[in-house]
């Protein structure tokens, strides 16, 4: 079999601004990305149908000789799930509801996926819909992670001189872990192969640490919090979920919230969750380009690829920033903030893609990684394709 996660077109532009510079199924939520999570349950890679722009850096491999079956790259797999996918027969389609969830098409790729076919009835299907299924599904996404990145193995072992409450603590080899209070009675504690938590940090979980990710000192962390590979984090976190190569190093609070990758918050930046009047937060949606209700009395930042805020930014309840933007300066910034922009309360203007180009590089090179064709490309791509929401 050769597995193919497609982009649903029905959910890709609600996802904005993440899907801007990756797939659905490259989403991080619980410990794994989906994709992760689907070659973890397959036991092997699978391929990406996406936007032809991002299609250089995340290719699609078709096979010419065995079964193609495409799965929805916004469904969370599961182990019923995948047996009932690994069991379709040619031309049979998986609905859940109006939702394909997989379709077998034989050695044919076919441009149009099928509008019917069989209903699972295996119980929930679990996939994201909106910018805030990312967090408010990142718990019981990080209990299935969990499971499957522990089963068959053994923590490592940790100092004496930490506080460990609960018994779902896992710790993987090369971590440096000193004077930390971690409780799990609440959920599972992941910590990646070569992170740190350093002194007097206090995490209550569900709470995951990605590959050679820090947590500051005195850092307070409440979850279901994931911080993905590469991250430095500090200050107070509750609920939110970092895809990777982001900081949040010094003092400030983030809740509810969801940051790309290539992020930076500065020194004592802050962003409200919750609305004075207790009233549902209402979040910018790409798809209907509007502010619509998320129905949540907590929502607080949605931050894409590549953006930066200077030091004591505050961001009001249900922003969402778009993909390489720059903000500083005192007051609150706008709740809708477009790609490229540079500027803040006080008002915007565009965040060249030179410039842009210019600080990608020098942020790969500190992580030394190389700023490449591809991802320039991805970029220019958005920056034109965002260009109407930058009609300062």
């Amino acid at each position: 079999m050769n597995y193919i996660l497609f982009d649903d077109p029905s959910v890709r532009r609600h996802l904005l601004p993440f899907t801007f510079t990756r797939p659905v199924c490259d989403l991080r939520v619980g410990i794994l990305t989906i994709r992760e999570k689907w070659e973890g349950e397959l036991s092997g890679k699978v391929s990406v149908k996406t936007e032809a722009y991002l299609a250089k850096k995340y290719p699609f491999l078709a096979s010419t000789k065995g079964n193609n079956i495409r799965i929805n790259g916004s469904v969370l797999p599961s182990s019923v799930l995948v047996k009932a996918i690994k069991g379709l027969k040619v031309n049979d389609a998986l609905f859940s509801g109006n939702i394909l969830i997989a379709v077998n098409t034989g050695k044919h790729i076919p441009e149009k996926l099928p509008a019917r076919g069989k209903q699972w009835n295996g119980g929930k299907v679990t996939r994201l819909e909106h910018l805030w299924d990312i967090f408010t599904k990142n718990g019981e996404a990080m209990e299935d992670d969990y499971v499957r990145l522990t089963k068959g193995k053994r923590t490592a072992a940790v100092s004496s001189t930490n506080v460990l409450i609960g018994n779902k603590i896992f710790v993987e080899k090369g971590v440096k872990l000193e004077c930390a209070i971690i409780n799990s009675t609440s959920g599972p504690v992941y910590i990646g192969k070569n992170a740190e938590v350093m002194e007097g940090a206090i995490i209550k979980g569900p709470f995951a640490l990605g590959e050679g990710s820090v947590v500051k000192a005195g850092a307070k962390i409440y979850g279901p919090t994931t911080v993905g590979p590469q991250c430095k984090v500090g200050g107070e976190i509750s609920n939110s979920v970092f895809f990777g190569f982001s900081n949040k190093a010094h003092d400030g609070f983030l809740g509810n919230s969801v940051i790309g990758e290539w992020c930076n918050l500065g020194a004592d930046t802050n962003n409200s969750n919750l609305k004075n009047n207790y009233s549902a937060v209402r979040l910018w949606d790409y798809a209907e380009e509007k502010s619509i209700s998320t129905g949540l009395t907590f929502c607080g930042l949605i931050m894409g690829d590549h953006s930066k805020c200077g030091i004591n930014t505050m961001f009001n309840t249900g922003t969402v920033v778009g993909v390489g933007a720059n903000i500083f300066g005192g007051g609150f910034p706008p709740k809708f903030i477009p790609s490229f922009s540079w500027g803040g309360s006080e008002g915007f203007e565009t965040y060249e893609l030179d410039k842009a180009y210019e600080t990608a590089e020098r942020v790969f090179e500190r992580r030394h990684m190389k700023f490449d064709k591809k991802e320039k490309a991805i970029l220019a791509k958005v920056f034109v394709n965002t260009a109407k929401y930058r009609e300062w």
